[in-house]
């Protein structure tokens, strides 16, 4: 059993990319693409980042001890242009973190890492809204281009010798 946020598709109910296809070489739209299979990871939990440090990993992200931070890595590279200033203010707009019972947050930036994998958006939302182990269940919301990317987290299960670990 892994760290909840550690992988999975984050794609909610299979609602993740409405639409689909693919055009081939002479111009024509194809049914037959696949969505993109991506992974969501809780990116500043401690767990998490100790697990980078112990696989060599030094291509992960950055994360400052002022945000929680989200990666969804996988993006098809083709779909976000990474140099652009509006596409990050864009997917900034298109997200929110919703925490049971409380006010509804977004987040403070996004970063849009390209590699050769996929690109990774980074969603950092400020740790001034306190995430605490009662809370019974935090929703992530994000819209990259045509897909819809919701995933449920649950603090009382994030939790490592008893401490909550985001």
């Amino acid at each position: 059993m892994g760290y909840p946020g550690a992988g999975g598709t984050g794609m909610g109910g299979g609602r993740g990319y409405p639409g689909g296809g693919r055009q081939s070489d002479d111009g024509e739209q194809s049914s037959t693409m696949q969505p993109p299979s991506l992974r969501l990871r809780w990116e500043s939990a401690l767990p998490v980042r100790e697990a980078e440090l112990k696989a060599h990993e030094t291509s992960a992200p950055s994360v400052d001890s002022d945000h929680y931070a989200i990666a969804v890595y996988g993006v098809p590279n083709r779909l976000l242009d990474t140099d652009s200033d509006s596409a990050s203010d864009r997917l900034k707009k298109q997200a929110t973190m919703k925490l049971t019972g409380k006010k509804n947050w977004m987040p403070s930036s996004v970063q849009i890492i390209q590699r050769d994998e996929g690109t990774v958006v980074i969603y950092l939302f400020a740790r001034t809204n306190e995430v605490i182990r009662s809370d019974s269940r935090l929703e992530f919301n994000a819209k990259i281009v045509r897909m819809q990317i919701v995933r449920n987290f649950y603090p009382e299960e994030m939790t490592i010798q008893g401490k909550l670990e985001l």
